[in-house]
C-alpha cells in the first residue's frame, strides 16, 4: 500500500472531526432517553454500519480481492477495542452526569500519547509535550469548572470505572488503527471492523435488549453510516500523523460535549469553562502546527 505523506495539520483536522462525530454518538442513549442499552446501540450502530460497508463495495465493484486481508486478529481486536470502548462511554453517559463521564473519557487521550511512546516507539518533541499538556490542562478546567468533581457521589463509582475501561479499550483501538491504515485499504479497514464487531457483539446486544420504537430503532442504525465517516476520518488521520499526537486531540471532545450541552440540552457554560475550551482549543493548534522531536 502507498505510504500517505506526513502532515500534522492534515491529520490533526481529520482527528479533530472524528472526535466530534463519536462525541454526537456516545450521546444517542441520552438523545433518546436511555431506552435503549449501550450493547444493543452498539451492536445496531455496527449493523448499520455493515449495511453501508457492503453497499460500497458492491457500487465499487471491487469484487471479492478488494476485501482480502492478511491481518483478520488484527481486525478482530480492533473490532473489541472499538465495541467496548463504545459501549463503555455510553453506559457512562447514561448512568452518571455527562461531563464527569467524559472528564473520564478524556484519559484516553493520556492512554494513547502513552502507548504510542512505549509501544510503537513514537518520539515526541519538548514543543509536542507542551501542546498536550495545555490540551489536558484546559480539559481539566472545563470539567472542574462545569463540577465533574464536586457532583461524584460514592455511587457513581461502577460506572467510573467503566468509564476508564472503555477510555483504555479506546486507547488501544487508535494504536490499532494506526497499524491497520499504514497496511490496509479503507475499505478493508472498515470492512472488517464493522463484520467482526456485528458478530461478537450480538449476544451481549440481545442479552441485554429492550424493547425500543421503530423510530428510535432507525435512528440506532443510522449510527453506522454516521461512525463509517468518523472511522474513515480516523483512520485518514493515523496515516498523517503519530498516535502519540492524535490521542492528545480527544481533548477536543470535551469542547464538543460543550457545544452539544448548549445546543442539545439547553446547559449553560460558565467563564471558567470557555477558558479552557480555548486552552484546548490553542493546544490543538500547537499540535497541529509542530514538528516531530
Amino acid at each position: 500500500m502507498k505510504e500517505h505523506p506526513r502532515s500534522n495539520p492534515r491529520g490533526v483536522a481529520w482527528a479533530a472531526l472524528a472526535v466530534g462525530i463519536f462525541a454526537f454518538i456516545f450521546l444517542a442513549g441520552k438523545l433518546t432517553g436511555n431506552q435503549a442499552s449501550a450493547w444493543q446501540i452498539v451492536w445496531l450502530r455496527y449493523v448499520g454500519g455493515l449495511a453501508t460497508v457492503g453497499v460500497w463495495w458492491l457500487l465499487s465493484r471491487a469484487g471479492s480481492a478488494a476485501l482480502r486481508t492478511h491481518q483478520p486478529q488484527v481486525h478482530g481486536l480492533r473490532a473489541i477495542m472499538g465495541g467496548l470502548g463504545g459501549a463503555g462511554a455510553m453506559y457512562a453517559a447514561a448512568n452518571m452526569p455527562v461531563v464527569s463521564a467524559t472528564a473520564i473519557g478524556l484519559s484516553s487521550g493520556v492512554f494513547t500519547v502513552a502507548l504510542g511512546v512505549l509501544i510503537l516507539g513514537e518520539r515526541l518533541s519538548v514543543q509536542q509535550y507542551a501542546a498536550a499538556a495545555v490540551c489536558l490542562i484546559g480539559s481539566l478546567i472545563v470539567v472542574i469548572g462545569k463540577g465533574a468533581v464536586d457532583g461524584f457521589e460514592p455511587g457513581l463509582a461502577l460506572p467510573a470505572m467503566v468509564a476508564l475501561g472503555g477510555a483504555v479499550a479506546g486507547a488501544f483501538e487508535s494504536l490499532l488503527i494506526k497499524r491497520l491504515a499504514r497496511s490496509e485499504g479503507m475499505l478493508v479497514v472498515l470492512f472488517y471492523v464493522n463484520l467482526f464487531a456485528t458478530l461478537i457483539f450480538a449476544l451481549p446486544a440481545l442479552l441485554d435488549w429492550r424493547s425500543v420504537s421503530l423510530a428510535h430503532l432507525a435512528f440506532f442504525l443510522s449510527l453506522g453510516p454516521i461512525a463509517i465517516f468518523g472511522q474513515s476520518c480516523n483512520i485518514r488521520a493515523l496515516r498523517h500523523t503519530d498516535a502519540s499526537i492524535f490521542g492528545p486531540v480527544h481533548y477536543l471532545r470535551i469542547v464538543f460535549g460543550m457545544v452539544f450541552g448548549v445546543t442539545l440540552f439547553g446547559e449553560t457554560i460558565s467563564n471558567g469553562a470557555l477558558i479552557g475550551a480555548a486552552l484546548v482549543l490553542m493546544g490543538g493548534l500547537w499540535l497541529a502546527l509542530s514538528r516531530r522531536g
